[in-house]
């Protein structure tokens, strides 16, 4: 039960200015395209694949769209899974979607899953609607992908971050996955993240052989950078990486090696691309940001969380042997937390945003909020990102953060430590003020 200062501040809460910093929104058309795209998010999929739904995989990403016939099919698939998998935080924030933005309130079964379908496609091109719904969840900028950039139509409210090249992901059962990254991305425009789980990679177009490949794959890779445009470069940091210093004749061995590598080659070739990747970062682009995820790693179809001590030791290394470079973490990780804030306590150049993945739960949102509350300083962290595809999960996003830090923030002002003004403050600090500062994210006057 929440007492009567929580309630308060929650409500105080939904009047404090919002920026989202990281989603996969689609320039143009920013909203769901039918019940599928609500009830089907990833994170939905996967509670559901837990209860025993089929289907692990996500439907057809961007730029593909899920047919008619494939939306159907995942739809009824997972109807009588939906009542085994009602318990979790995350079938919550489907049923305040449905309530607050469809008025539906009743649950969703094979009789009239049509009928709530067919309300949400009635909104699939409405974009004033879609803008309402981010002002009703009082946000005020969003950061998107720039591979889903389509006409620019929504430029006056998006902000973007590049996610291209992943050289320091893994992926199941791949050992080179770092020169894979790099080879389909060189000579090209940039374009879109592969997918965590897309099975077996074509030929490269432009293999990586030698040195010198990789030298002039990573100049390019950055060259092709629309730097007037993107605020970060977001990418992920596995942890089963041992990220050192590499030197040439080390890589040179690693490469000769390339058909027979294993996860030493692996981290290797990962960790010298991405020095390489970094000395280029502070040389062509040192306005932009170096965002990475943490402490999510390759599973058949999603990822599990887990994440190394060794881990934490070497990102503290990275930051610090990159002073000029500007690092963002996304977490996923709860246990990690801690470990995240003493590193930002001591490297300039580092800060925390919102709760990734496998921490969007209430509980270990809670958690990671008054951690970084009680150890770091409001310019060191971002209070939300939503990690959404459409504007309605960042509006059921919203909501549940605003819960959490209520909560957070209502316990400070119960034990003395803040006042309820400065619990606000503190709120719009890291929700609106310190992704205007760490990010460049200035307030839309169309929101």
């Amino acid at each position: 039960m929440w007492d009567r200062a929580e309630q308060e501040l929650f409500e105080a809460l939904a009047e404090t200015p919002v920026i989202d910093v990281h989603t996969h929104l689609v320039d143009g058309h920013l909203g769901a395209r039918g019940l599928h795209e609500i009830l089907l998010y990833h994170m939905v999929v996967s509670d559901l694949y837990a209860a025993g739904c089929p289907s692990g995989s996500r439907l057809t990403e961007y730029p593909g769209w899920p047919s008619p016939q494939e939306a159907q099919r995942r739809v009824e698939e997972a109807l009588p899974y939906l009542e085994l998998a009602r318990s979790t935080s995350t079938a919550w924030a489907v049923r305040m979607i449905l309530a607050d933005l469809y008025d539906w309130h009743q649950p969703v079964h094979a009789r009239n899953w049509r009928d709530l379908h067919a309300l949400i496609q009635a909104r699939e091109w409405d974009g004033d609607w879609h803008r309402q719904v981010l002002r009703r969840a009082n946000i005020k900028r969003v950061g998107t992908e720039w591979a889903r950039r389509q006409t620019g139509r929504d430029d006056d409210i998006l902000e973007y971050a590049l996610e291209w090249g992943f050289f320091t992901r893994c992926r199941w059962g791949e050992y080179d996955t770092a020169l894979c990254e790099l080879e389909a991305c060189w000579g090209r425009p940039p374009g879109t993240a592969t997918p965590i789980a897309a099975g077996k990679r074509p030929p490269a177009e432009r293999p990586i052989r030698t040195l010198e490949d990789v030298h002039e794959a990573v100049a390019d890779y950055v060259a092709a950078f629309p730097k007037d445009r993107m605020r970060a470069a977001a990418t992920h940091i596995s942890t089963d990486l041992d990220l050192r210093p590499v030197t040439d004749d080390e890589m040179a061995i690693a490469l000769a090696r390339r058909d027979h590598a294993g996860e030493h080659e692996r981290s290797v070739c990962a960790s010298y691309i991405n020095e390489r990747y970094l000395r280029e970062l502070e040389r062509q682009a040192p306005h932009v940001v170096f965002q990475f995820s943490l402490g999510a790693e390759p599973l058949p179809f999603e990822t599990g969380s887990r994440l190394s001590q060794r881990t934490i030791a070497q990102i503290g290394e990275l930051c610090s042997r990159h002073p000029a470079v500007r690092f963002m973490c996304f977490l996923a990780s709860r246990h990690g937390n801690q470990g995240l804030c003493t590193l930002c306590r001591e490297l300039p150049n580092l800060s925390l945003a919102g709760y990734w993945w496998h921490n969007f739960f209430p509980d270990a949102m809670r958690q990671v909020m008054e951690e970084r509350l009680d150890m770091l300083p409001l310019n060191k962290q971002i209070g939300f990102f939503s990690d959404a595809y459409c504007v309605e999960w960042t509006y059921g996003k919203m909501q549940m953060m605003r819960r959490c830090l209520a909560e957070a923030l209502g316990r400070r002002v119960r034990i003395g430590q803040y006042t309820k003004d400065d619990a606000l403050a503190v709120a719009r600090h890291i929700l609106h003020e310190s992704p205007r500062q760490l990010l460049g994210f200035e307030p839309s006057a169309a929101l």
